[in-house]
């Protein structure tokens, strides 16, 4: 008998036996609770949507998923804590466009988003509005811009911290129209929204999941939402783009990742759930009163979704003269 067939018979047996391992070990999938770690602080767009894809996934799978919130060094330590966990499926990333801003900004960090991760599913975007204390002299964006550009460095805007969204949204407003308005980080979005509202910084940028409402009570003025188009939550807002800076938009998405190495099979076990939830009717029109909307892709479309913004912001920040940190 032939040895080599043999062989080659041997190999193929192992990789039959080793596919079929994995079918089954996703056929299973999840056998014990999910942990979906959130590297921002509570209360926040990103802990908001996390706890309520849990619950829908919970519902999905009759499996519990738990939220476990971990900030910290702008989502560096939740992040990082994920990336060195089991490539199981059982310990997901909530992560949001602070981590492809971190690809270029934190030069130091202690892992790498598309070696060490495995791209899921998106969850949703929602556009950001640039608000300011109803104390304000500021009643319009071009009131705003032509003060900031005859007094450099005199503004302030606030986020909830170095990298995020509400960060980079200033600096690509900053790089557009052509001012200089200074970055106030905080530790997490309520503090920030804190202040705008007390009058101890000048401005803010925030998602309209979280704002709108708030400036419906009139503690806020909002100037221009961040769309390209308006904000049917906010009809009356002009974008930034019509209202002075042309062809200004940017927005703050959600997403799930797991560790590199975890199985495809479980990986599409996820995003076809994922997909699932967010395309029913009742996501769909809740999400839409909310100012949020699904991103619906499969593995391969999200990860080139992450790179593509990976290297957006990268080129803001080589345009705007912004170091790594």
């Amino acid at each position: 008998m032939n040895i080599s067939f043999i062989s080659r018979a041997s190999w193929i047996f192992v990789l039959l036996l080793l596919s079929f391992s994995s079918e089954l070990r996703a056929a299973g999938y999840p056998e014990r609770p999910v942990k979906i770690v959130v590297p921002f602080a509570a209360g926040g767009p990103a802990d908001n949507y996390a706890r309520f894809l849990a619950k829908k996934l919970q519902d999905e799978f009759n499996t519990p998923f738990i939220v476990e919130d971990k900030p910290g060094a702008g989502s560096i330590i939740g992040t990082d804590f994920v990336a060195k966990s089991p490539a199981d499926g059982y310990t997901l990333l909530l992560m949001s466009n602070t981590q492809t801003v971190n690809e270029s900004l934190v030069s130091n960090k202690p892992y790498n988003l598309m070696r060490d991760f495995v791209a899921i599913a998106p969850i949703n975007y929602s556009d950001l509005v640039l608000v300011v204390n109803p104390s304000s002299p500021f009643k319009n964006l071009e009131e705003l811009i032509v003060y900031a550009k005859a007094n450099p460095d005199k503004l302030t805007y606030a986020s909830s911290g170095t990298g995020t969204p509400y960060h980079f949204a200033g600096e690509l407003f900053n790089a557009m129209a052509g001012v200089k308005i200074l970055h106030v980080p905080y530790k997490g979005s309520s503090g920030a929204r804190t202040d705008v509202i007390g009058g101890q910084v000048n401005m803010m940028f925030d998602a309209i999941t979280t704002m709108a409402s708030i400036a419906a009570s009139g503690k806020v003025v909002s100037l221009g939402t961040t769309g390209l188009s308006r904000s049917t939550i906010l009809p009356n807002v002009p974008t930034i783009s019509e209202a002075g800076v042309p062809d200004y938009q940017t927005s703050i998405w959600l997403g799930i990742l797991a560790p590199a190495g975890t199985p495809k099979d479980v990986v599409a076990k996820l995003n076809k759930a994922i997909v699932k939830i967010e395309s029913s009717d009742e996501v769909k029109t809740l999400w839409a009163k909310q100012g949020a909307i699904p991103l619906l892709m499969n593995p391969t479309e999200f990860t080139n979704y992450i790179n593509t913004d990976i290297n957006k912001w990268k080129n803001l920040m080589i345009k705007n003269g912004i170091k790594p940190q």
